[in-house]
């Protein structure tokens, strides 16, 4: 490797959080775990940050300056992100058979087949694509479909990521609450979405995800709120990631080997969600005394599962190198809040990743970081197929 995946990861980090960052990164240097003042007790290992997000009942999303306490006021009470116990249970049982594999590839086929063979055929043309741009139109067609909206444009698609944006863009890793005058620009956005997946709900056509909760005997209030955070929590995920991906290939001189159809590109893109760690840090809160790896943390404690420090603790950008058990997609969560749209995620990305390696051989043609942003990423990734019509 050439170094350069690490360089441009640096440089994104750091454009998005100029501050924080070095700090985070500095912190893995003192230890496992650390207590920083004004911060919480900093978790940098990746079993220690397992044994955290598997004891639900000692680490808790619910406390004080947990998501509880920043999304609550947003999405209401009863979405799994902010929810503990048995309230917490009961729901997610409710919803394990709402996105799995089967259900989950067959929506991103559908609803990304139109978007796909307008990318694919600029793309054999041998015009300039922004990947950025792209993702985004992607991201806002499939949460479109989840929560039942009726767009079909791109400009449509790209309006409503740029709404989520907007919303996510008001946290940052320090944020332990929202302004009201940030909370009224949330539900600004979030509360019309609601509305739309409230009339889904109510039609109870089980092809849809509205309609398949009501099936799965969901309220329409828990439908709403599982509605704004899957458009909160999964929309910029993906989209962020893709562009990291194929940037990540490109600069390993791996974008050959990724387009080979033997299993590669399911590799690399567990080893890039790895290196990238699109949820950077994690936010629990302490319930009742406990330690983590020796540390003593008390009740109202606040946690902060450092998963970056955690994921990069492995090393450089290989996708020749299997995960250690702890690190198996800790970037997605462990245990009673592993998170549940996983499996939409990964057909979302696979489908877009595989389209644009289909046309290599590509390069890439200009590159830019995003500022000022939650989730570190490009602003744009224009890449060109060197094999394509002019």
């Amino acid at each position: 490797m050439n170094g350069r995946p690490e360089n441009w990861e640096r440089r994104l980090h750091l454009a998005a959080h100029p501050f924080a960052y070095p700090l985070l990164r500095g912190v893995a240097r003192r230890g496992p775990v650390v207590r920083v003042p004004g911060v919480g007790v900093v978790v940098n290992d990746a079993s220690l940050a397992r044994g955290v997000l598997m004891d639900g009942e000692t680490f808790r999303k619910d406390g004080p300056g947990s998501p509880g306490d920043l999304w609550t006021p947003v999405l209401g009470p009863s979405v799994l992100l902010n929810m503990e116990g048995d309230a917490h249970r009961a729901l997610r049982r409710r919803l394990t058979d709402l996105f799995t594999p089967a259900y989950a590839d067959e929506l991103c086929a559908r609803v990304l087949a139109g978007p796909l063979d307008r990318l694919r055929a600029r793309l054999a043309d041998g015009a300039p694509v922004d990947l950025v741009d792209a993702a985004r139109v992607m991201a806002g067609a499939v949460i479109s479909e989840v929560i039942g909206l009726d767009l079909s444009t791109e400009r449509e698609f790209r309006r409503l990521f740029e709404q989520g944006e907007r919303v996510v863009s008001t946290v940052s890793l320090r944020t332990r609450r929202l302004s009201p005058s940030q909370i009224r620009r949330a539900r600004a956005v979030l509360d019309p979405l609601g509305d739309a997946a409230a009339k889904a709900y109510a039609a109870g056509d089980e092809t849809t995800v509205m309609g398949r909760m009501r099936t799965l005997g969901l309220s329409e209030g828990e439908a709403r709120g599982a509605a704004g955070a899957f458009f909160l929590t999964g929309t910029e995920t993906v989209a962020t990631f893709t562009p990291r991906l194929i940037a990540l290939l490109a600069d390993s001189g791996l974008l050959a080997d990724a387009a080979e159809p033997d299993g590669f590109l399911d590799r690399a893109i567990d080893e890039a969600m790895r290196f990238t760690t699109p949820t950077p840090v994690m936010l629990r809160s302490v319930h009742r005394a406990a330690a983590i790896g020796g540390a003593a943390v008390r009740p109202g404690d606040r946690v902060l599962i450092a998963t970056h420090n955690c994921c990069r603790d492995l090393g450089p950008f290989d996708p020749g190198r299997p995960h250690p058990p702890e690190l198996r997609r800790l970037w997605f969560g462990a245990g009673p809040h592993f998170c549940i749209g996983y499996p939409l995620a990964a057909a979302q990305i696979r489908r877009v990743a595989r389209t644009v390696l289909d046309a290599a051989p590509l390069r890439i043609a200009g590159r830019s970081a995003a500022r000022n942003v939650l989730i570190p990423t490009y602003r744009r990734l224009t890449v060109r197929a060197a094999g394509g019509a002019r």
